[in-house]
């Protein structure tokens, strides 16, 4: 690296450095004149902390200057925001105004630019499709249908074949017949023989493929019958006619193609940056330039796992109703598929401005009221595709909720300068975390972390039975719980334990607060996450297994994993409707660690689950 290069790296830091501590020194001091370039000591109380803006790991209880790089100390915490979490910023009413902060509420989208619009074309459904073959070989003497379009019925003559087959067979049963009437005084071995003739010349002709009701009536006929009737055992309307007159045609070969059209394909054509926003099920509004002002209802039933390279396009199925026979094969079609969630609502959604992101981590603030201020909480989210200037939110928020939609940036270095949770101090979540290594603790310190765990399960049992209340009540326990905290001797411990202590609670709460069973089932997965975090660093508290499942379908089919006691599979995220969806992955003895992801196999029990 040049000198030249490294004076400019130096001269951003040195800028980034002044904002931060510009921002940091109005959202502490407040209404407090501006500090001296020198602060004293008695200018703060006892138990303020000094800290640096680029160095925050840096704690001092008196001012002075950064033994790494020697910029002065600036206040980082004190008392009065002690009972603040990790991940919490408090600003006065000045401070916000001054870091101009703006908040929008998380709210369900409702409007026109909601809809993916997509083009395609109509088509047959190929589960309707049959094919009328000939079930005997022979020549084509007529064709009863000649033309492509019309509409036949089941049991309908369609053609008539002279079938030499078919032919000898009848005119061997009238032998056989009049053998049998004249061996009725005969002895009875002879009536027998003549019976069995008789019956192996029904069977011929059942063999070729004449329905038993043909064969009674042959049997009463004087001369055998020199041409045979093919019968279509379908309704619909036949697309394509293969068979021509005068033809000879082998058995079994098709004769034509018949649909029933009461039932349609709408196949459209999806881009890559809309396939995020379709799923199978959703409902879709069809229009036709045929028939304006009309709508027909869909359903998406397949979404082709393969794109078309060359445009850039994948196929998507819509099936609809057409029982009327207004829509016919062949016709151009728009549709617009509503953007909702599973639970049939449209999708919550937050400005584009309000998350951070940071490798494939999304952080929001959420403003949350307090006396004499509001405290802005930096809580981790899952969002999906962008939908123009919106980010709809897959799990981590309630509707409701306020989240900071501009200078969430600002609160994210002031925290980092509290030496709090920032966006900035956390490792991206595509590494190993600082923590992410199995702590060293005594079994008495692991069993202050039993009820936070037993309350987890109790939120779990409930959101598989879909008791909202009782998952509520649970979860709001699992937060009183984590906020009483737990001891560790060892400073590793407890650093890992303090990481871990403000995402718990924060997701804990997410599920007491939720306004519906949907909204809690999408906190539980990120509070999931968290608690196998603590299996992964402190080990199972508890004195039974603990098992790790998996549901491929959850969390719009991107998959979710829980934490449970029984062997069988019982899924927290549909509950009743897909209750047994999923598979065990993984146990956990009493004192054991749960494994990471890179870990995971199959453990025994997995057997009981089931795979969908």
């Amino acid at each position: 690296m040049t000198s030249t290069t490294q004076n400019k790296l130096a001269l951003a830091a040195i800028v980034l450095s002044a904002f931060a501590v510009g921002i940091g020194a109005g959202f502490i001091l407040d209404d407090a004149p501006a500090p001296s370039a020198k602060p004293k000591a008695h200018d703060h109380g006892a138990d303020t902390v000094y800290t640096c803006s680029m160095h925050p790991q840096i704690r001092q209880s008196e001012p002075g200057q950064c033994p790494i790089c020697g910029m002065d100390l600036i206040v980082a915490s004190s008392s009065s925001s002690s009972s603040l979490a990790p991940n919490e910023v408090e600003l006065s009413e000045r401070a916000k105004v001054l870091a101009q902060l703006q908040t929008t509420p998380v709210r369900r989208r409702g409007d026109a630019s909601s809809v993916v619009r997509l083009l395609g074309r109509i088509e047959t459904s190929e589960t309707t499709q049959k094919s009328v073959t000939a079930w005997t070989a022979g020549r084509i003497d007529r064709l009863h249908v000649n033309t492509t379009g019309e509409r036949v019925r089941a049991g309908q003559t369609i053609a008539t074949l002279y079938s030499p087959e078919v032919f000898a067979a009848h005119q061997d049963l009238l032998v056989a017949k009049r053998q049998v009437e004249q061996m009725q005084s005969s002895s009875d071995a002879n009536k027998a023989a003549a019976n069995a003739m008789f019956s192996a010349a029904k069977e011929r002709l059942q063999l070729l493929g004449v329905p038993d009701a043909e064969v009674a009536k042959m049997e009463n006929a004087k001369e055998p019958t020199r041409q045979v009737r093919i019968r279509t055992p379908f309704s619909g309307t036949v697309l394509k006619r293969v068979a021509t007159e005068g033809a000879y045609v082998k058995t079994g070969a098709p004769l034509y193609l018949v649909a029933n059209l009461s039932k349609l394909w709408v196949q459209l054509d999806a881009y890559e940056s809309d396939l995020g926003r379709l799923r199978k099920g959703q409902k879709v509004s069809v229009t036709v330039e045929a028939l304006p002002g009309e709508t027909f209802a869909g359903t998406v039933t397949f979404i082709d796992p393969q794109l078309d390279t060359r445009r850039r396009t994948a196929r998507v199925r819509v099936e609809v109703d057409n029982k009327k026979g207004r829509l016919r094969p062949g016709m151009f079609a728009a549709a617009e598929v509503a953007q909702t969630t599973e639970g049939g609502k449209q999708p919550l959604v937050i400005p584009s401005t309000a998350p951070l992101f940071t490798g494939r981590r999304s952080v929001v603030y959420v403003e949350k009221q307090n006396v004499g201020g509001a405290v802005y909480e930096a809580r981790v989210v899952r969002l999906g595709p962008r939908l123009d200037e919106e980010y709809p939110v897959v799990a981590g928020l309630a509707e409701g909720e306020r989240v900071v939609s501009r200078g969430a940036f600002a609160l994210d270095a002031d925290l980092q300068i509290r030496g709090g949770q920032s966006m900035m101090s956390q490792p991206d979540d595509t590494q190993k975390g600082a923590f992410d290594d199995v702590v060293d603790v005594q079994n008495v310190e692991r069993k202050q972390l039993a009820p936070m765990v037993t309350w987890y399960l109790d939120v779990q049992v409930a959101l598989a039975a879909d008791d909202l209340p009782s998952a509520k009540g649970a979860a709001e326990s699992m937060a009183n719980a984590v906020a009483k905290g737990a001891s560790f001797k060892r400073p590793k411990a407890a650093a890992s334990w303090s990481d871990l202590q403000g995402q718990l609670r924060a997701h804990a709460q997410h599920v007491a607060r939720a306004a519906d069973i949907e909204a809690a089932r999408a906190g539980f997965e990120q509070l999931s996450l968290a608690t196998q975090a603590l299996l992964e660093r402190f080990g199972n508290p508890l004195d039974k297994d603990i098992r790790l499942a998996f549901c491929p379908m959850a969390a719009g089919s991107k998959g979710a994993t829980w934490l449970q006691q029984g062997d069988v599979v019982d899924n927290s995220y549909f509950g009743a409707s897909m209750k047994t969806c999923g598979e065990i992955r993984q146990t956990v003895p009493t004192g054991a660690f749960l494994k990471s992801d890179a870990e995971h196999t199959l453990a025994p029990a997995a057997a009981g689950g089931h795979n969908h």
